[in-house]
């Protein structure tokens, strides 16, 4: 943002967000339509900057014409909602035409932020709605609504529009990424990016580590891939480079672990609200379960950095002449603070937005004990930044709830579960395959948010069912039943088995609730829905719409879609981990057993990272790579006694071993000095 007008109405937009967030008590509905409003209008006039438009052209007052419609379609739902119900929602043509005219600004300013693929999404599920779904014959025949039904859904109420992801917007992702800004803003990139020199630039293959560490800790923070690609990857893909890593794969490495800062906790992005929303799992409860799995995330992709290095024969990058860690922590120390003060905030019962509010104002009293204090223009731009940061998210989360209207609405959802049962007959390892190929299609023209919410929408519960099958079927055949599960299980034969297998998800779900532990039920929902959470992160990374690879192509001067085929490569962490939130107690478990299986599948993550680089301390052959499966497996399997996963470490290490000395230089030859015996 470059005009003073601009700037100001930005921050005094984001000054009454963080009001009605905190004191104020406004309907929800009013609040998202404000939301929407102001951001539309911010976005067009961000365009007659960005494209350096003046008075003159055509084009800068078609945005000033948009900008001022926004507001005016808002103010609408606000001033004459009441009289709408006064009619006892009868449509007039004032509402037809201003319905029509958000939908339409939803679509053109989703196209103007994240491409075509959304736009089009949406006009497709209203033409099914509306008339396309009488032409489908099966599971997705639909007899189509009236278009008064559909705009009345999709604007007036809080099912389509301004429904629970416009709610989520401007509410949990708003705070968080002002939040974010401010960390930013205040220097907490470059004592992230110093701390990761310190603690990876002595490790073999340093340069590719301190990207990976610089990250994963910027992630944390930050929740945005894209932001957080663009500033670490400004001074982590140079130094990739400059270490002896070749530029795509460095903008590859960068990308990837860049997408993983979206599963680092606190933050973890917009998805992660929407998360919490849809399973009414706290937020606190949700971070603390993605602590380990994030950890995982991040040592597959360092095991890729490591083993490049080892294939191209790279030392570690620092010397003596380095930072030393005390002293940059010395240094930043104080960066910690809000962190801690936001943590403390969500573990004492307050909401994410009023935690999101104390670390803010932690942020700034936090700065006063460093060399550069935030004075009042520093708080204005890390305001002005976060609004700009938010644009596209606010924009795509209305966006998606006239999809999220339509899915609920014609049963799509309950029509693709049940498409999937039939494919996979109820094998849930199929299941999480067809359920990745979703994921890997909507992730090529999709962002993050929108895959994860329309994919949750589709085949949560189904995952949720499948997880839940094997506990469900242990309680049932214990015995000692409740009448009315021993009742219900007899409409079906009286075998638990069968009954299981033909019984409807809805009466499925009473007998879970009868029969298994709140707590359990809880952490299997979670790990229903972080699968998702995390096959959806591959939009990121996955061509042709990848705007992490291709923010990291544009830093290193690679090819965009080469350089987002390496990222997917390396981000293969995002397929593998979630297998363990469907066969492990990695989620849903107690602490010392998540604790036993992250420390098995640490060690099957980089037999698995070496068969896929073909390359572990040296290169492999088949019969390694054979070794190394074998090994990830017996490491990886959970339900296997303990020593099967010692005899797979056994494997692994030994393998490491050998490839070691096999690759060890061979000791310098001394000459031998005419006239003198060396004997």
């Amino acid at each position: 943002m470059k005009s003073t007008y601009l700037r100001w109405a930005a921050f005094f937009f984001a000054l009454f967000h963080i009001y009605c967030n905190i004191f104020a008590s406004i309907s929800e509905l009013w609040l998202s339509a404000i939301h929407f409003g102001g951001f539309c209008a911010i976005c067009a006039l961000m365009a007659n900057e960005h494209e350096d438009l003046d008075s003159t052209s055509i084009k800068f007052w078609i945005n000033i014409a948009l900008a001022g419609i926004a507001i005016a379609t808002s103010c609408y739902l606000i001033l004459f909602e009441n009289a709408l119900y006064a009619r006892e929602t009868e449509y007039i043509l004032s509402d037809y035409i201003f319905s029509l005219i958000a939908v339409g600004l939803a679509i053109e300013f989703t196209r103007r932020t994240t491409g075509w693929f959304m736009p089009v999404l949406i006009l497709v599920s209203l033409s099914y709605i509306l008339f396309l779904g009488r032409y489908i014959n099966g599971v997705f025949a639909f007899p189509g609504l009236s278009l008064e039904t559909v705009l009345y859904r999709s604007f007036f109420t809080s099912e389509g529009m301004f429904g629970l992801t416009a709610q989520i917007s401007s509410t949990f992702v708003f705070m968080f990424i002002i939040f974010g800004s401010f960390l930013l803003r205040s220097g907490a990139g470059d004592f992230i990016v110093r701390l990761a020199q310190c603690l990876a630039g002595r490790f073999t293959g340093g340069g590719g580590l301190v990207a990976v560490i610089g990250s994963g800790l910027m992630g944390s923070v930050s929740g945005s891939a894209v932001a957080n690609t663009v500033s670490t990857g400004v001074i982590t893909i140079p130094m990739m480079m400059k270490s002896g890593f070749k530029a795509q794969f460095s903008a590859g490495v960068v990308a990837a672990a860049s997408t993983g800062g979206a599963l680092m906790p606190p933050v973890m992005g917009a998805g992660a609200f929407v998360l919490a929303s849809y399973t009414q799992i706290s937020y606190l409860t949700i971070i603390a379960a993605s602590t380990l799995p994030a950890v995982l995330y991040f040592l597959t992709v360092s095991y890729f950095v490591r083993i490049e290095a080892k294939r191209l024969g790279l030392n570690p990058t620092a010397d003596e002449h380095s930072e030393k860690v005390s002293v940059v922590l010395k240094e930043g120390w104080h960066f910690i603070i809000p962190m801690v003060v936001l943590v403390w905030f969500l573990v004492s019962g307050r909401t994410p937005t009023t935690s999101a509010a104390f670390a803010i104002l932690s942020v700034i009293a936090a700065s006063w004990i460093s060399p550069k204090p935030m004075h009042l223009n520093d708080i204005f731009d890390a305001v002005v930044d976060g609004v700009k940061t938010m644009v596209s998210t606010a924009l795509l989360l209305v966006a998606v709830g006239i999809i999220i209207n339509v899915v609920t609405t014609t049963g799509v959802g309950n029509a693709f579960s049940l498409m999937i049962v039939e494919w996979a007959q109820g094998n849930l390892l199929i299941t999480l395959i067809l359920v990745a190929l979703a994921s890997l299609v909507l992730g090529m023209g999709l962002p993050v948010t929108a895959s994860y919410i329309v994919l949750a929408t589709l085949s949560a519960p189904l995952i949720f069912d499948l997880i839940t099958q094997a506990q469900l079927l242990e309680a049932l055949q214990v015995g000692d039943l409740p009448s009315n599960v021993t009742a219900t299980i007899g409409l079906f034969g009286g075998d638990p088995v069968i009954a299981l297998q033909e019984m409807p998800l809805e009466m499925k779900q009473l007998i879970r609730q009868e029969m298994l532990e709140p707590e359990l039920l809880t952490g299997l929902l979670l790990s229903a829905h972080l699968i998702i959470f995390w096959l959806s992160q591959d939009s990121n990374v996955t061509p042709p719409v990848c705007l992490a690879s291709f923010a990291a192509a544009g830093i290193a001067g690679t090819r965009p879609m080469a350089t987002g085929l390496t990222s997917w490569m390396v981000a293969k962490g995002l397929y593998l981990v979630p297998v363990l939130f469907a066969y492990s107690p990695l989620i849903s478990g107690s602490w010392p057993e998540r604790i036993e299986v992250f420390i098995w599948a640490s060690m099957g993550l980089y037999a698995l990272a070496g068969i896929l680089q073909w390359h572990l301390e040296a290169k492999i052959n088949v019969f390694i790579a054979a070794a190394l499966l074998l090994s990830a497996g017996l490491l990886m399997w959970t339900p296997l006694p303990i020593y099967y996963h010692l005899v797979g470490a056994t494997i692994l290490v030994a393998i490491v071993i050998m490839q070691s000395r096999q690759n060890k230089p061979p000791l310098p030859v001394t000459e031998s000095t005419p006239g003198v015996n060396n004997d």
